[in-house]
């Protein structure tokens, strides 16, 4: 086995997203403060920071506020656009009808709030981090924890790269390197490989609800000027998920900057019909009057897909561990009716980063930062999650439209200081499907190829590559399966919750079928990872650089 090298830091952070980008500069900020030396190293598995970010975004500022003041009077991305206008539309097949916002808790609105591309804050981020001395290593995934003979975590590994699929080695072999560190902050976003770990070995989630995801689905499109409206926010409920029974979902508009409209869909993971497809029901989204007239003229320019967390506060695990921490999504501190994640992975990775700042300080290192969970406990974050906790469970459990009036309800009393005596419970999204013959077939229309597409052609306009010669990253605990168990009792349902294409079944007609893995067409939004009924498939790393790049999402 060819030795690795190691480099030693202070802190290393996995993920240059809002979370690890914010925890490397407030590190480095205190450390300015107090004249000490502090190393902090940020791996990021994209080819470029802000290549795997996909959002959409309407970012509400108070986590930037805190980390850098004076944000606004610099050429950060996030003031070109504030929100001017919001809106909720409740959409049945050909009509919308805008629910008032007296419906709604003023902590729901979007005053003070601003649209852009998440992707773009993140790379002005970086260059922030860059200035103050972080070092930013993209194109380098962690593959590995490390662990010292105490069991604590004391850094992780890179990947190898140039490894043939077969696990031979190719010319232009590299081992991987390792990073050691007296604190490992995870900052992987949503289903993390090595999030995934840490929180199974150490147990972190014994008193936690499970996590619960939704699958967002993302277009860029540059649209007719006279239809741009810069600032206008719209979330849309109700059609098209209404028709399928044990769906639920909603959809987004954003007018940025520069003409453009991010429009999306978000079908929450718990649906239990195996027949339905989370892209076609995007596709068919779009063909809404309101939203078809909209796009009249547009082109489409760039496409992808992401889970998010959608457990709230009850499925937040245990945030530390010895050695690191878990920040930003990585935990889950999305506001799921706020539809608002990235403050709370700024507020998050800062309490983190001043935990580990004390700790360093005070010579310790491998150990546990239980200054962070307390911090979290007394902050506003938690209180904002609070209020929403019921919110999702209430809507799954009601339906889509009673659900969301109880869900009102439910806020409202608690915005007033009335609590509600319970916190609901959530159930794991991979055992929610039925079986196909309890259910009927959905029929998607053929896409026309200008309002509505087809996964490939969509999956081109992510930029999506990956060595094709290189270890499949998307791995089965058992290959007999998908074959022996999801086809015959679920119709092959990868096959469809899979917004990129990447599994299909060949060969059933003939009564000789095989389950293909198309890997290189992987957009890494881990929905495979989190709706497999037997949780059979498991994501991990591909070779560093590979995915999707998003130029401007």
């Amino acid at each position: 086995m060819t030795e690795r090298e190691s480099m030693p830091y202070d802190v290393v952070i996995v993920g240059a997203g809002p979370a690890g980008l914010s925890a490397a500069i407030r590190l480095k900020q205190l450390a300015g403060e107090q004249g000490r030396e502090l190393s902090v190293c940020v791996l990021e598995k994209g080819s470029e920071v802000g290549a795997h970010i996909l959002s959409g975004a309407v970012i509400d500022p108070s986590g930037l506020d805190k980390l850098i003041p004076d944000w606004r009077d610099t050429d950060c991305p996030l003031a070109e656009t504030p929100v001017t206008q919001n809106h909720h539309w409740v959409l049945t097949r050909r009509k919308k009808f805008n629910l008032p916002h007296l419906w709604t808790p003023p902590f729901l609105r979007n005053k003070g709030t601003y649209t852009c591309s998440l992707g773009n804050l993140c790379r002005w981020l970086a260059g922030r981090a860059e200035a103050l001395g972080v070092e930013i290593f993209p194109g380098f995934a962690a593959a590995e924890i490390l662990f010292d003979e105490q069991g604590r975590v004391k850094g992780v590994a890179t990947g190898d790269m140039g490894v043939a699929r077969d696990g031979t080695h190719k010319p232009d072999y590299t081992p991987g390197l390792e990073i050691h560190a007296k604190y490992t902050f995870f900052a992987e976003g949503v289903r993390g490989h090595l999030t995934k770990e840490v929180i199974r070995t150490f147990d972190l989630a014994a008193d936690a609800q499970p996590q619960v995801y939704g699958l967002g689905i993302k277009e860029l499109w540059d649209i007719d000027p006279a239809k741009h409206e810069p600032g206008k926010v719209v979330h849309t409920q109700g059609w098209p998920l209404t028709e399928t029974e044990g769906s639920n979902g909603g959809g987004w508009i954003y007018h940025q900057a520069n003409g453009q409209v991010s429009l999306g869909f978000v079908t929450w993971l718990n649906y239990s019909n195996p027949h339905l497809s989370p892209f076609h029901e995007m596709q068919r989204w779009k063909t809404h009057p309101a939203i078809a007239d909209l796009l009249a003229g547009a082109k489409r320019v760039s496409y992808g897909a992401r889970a998010i967390n959608d457990g709230g506060l009850q499925s937040i695990p245990k945030l530390v561990f010895p050695g690191g921490a878990l920040i930003g999504c990585s935990a889950g501190f999305l506001n799921v009716p706020r539809i608002k994640g990235t403050h709370g992975a700024m507020l998050s990775a800062m309490m983190a980063a001043e935990a580990a700042f004390e700790a360093i300080g005070a010579e310790r290192e491998h150990d546990e930062l239980t200054a962070y969970p307390t911090a979290f406990e007394r902050s506003d974050l938690k209180k904002e999650l609070s209020v929403v906790r019921n919110v999702v469970p209430l809507v799954k459990k009601f339906g889509d439209f009673v659900g969301s009036g109880i869900a009102g309800i439910a806020m409202w009393t608690e915005h007033l200081g009335i609590r509600w005596p319970l916190t609901m419970h959530h159930h794991p999204d991979n055992e929610s499907l039925w079986r196909k013959d309890l259910v009927a077939p959905i029929d998607y229309p053929k896409p026309d190829g200008k309002l509505t597409f087809d996964r490939l052609s969509s999956v081109f306009l992510s930029n999506t590559n990956h060595e094709e010669d290189q270890p499949v990253h998307l791995t089965l605990r058992d290959p007999d399966i998908p074959v022996a168990y999801n086809l015959p009792m679920y119709d092959g349902p990868s096959q469809r919750y899979c917004p990129a294409g990447v599994y299909e079944f060949v060969g059933v007609e003939e009564g000789n079928p095989k389950f293909v893995i198309n890997a290189q067409n992987c957009v890494h939004c881990k929905t495979c990872d989190i709706k497999d009924p037997l949780q059979n498939i498991n994501w991990v790393v591909p070779e560093g650089g590979g995915g999707p790049n998003y130029p401007n999402m």
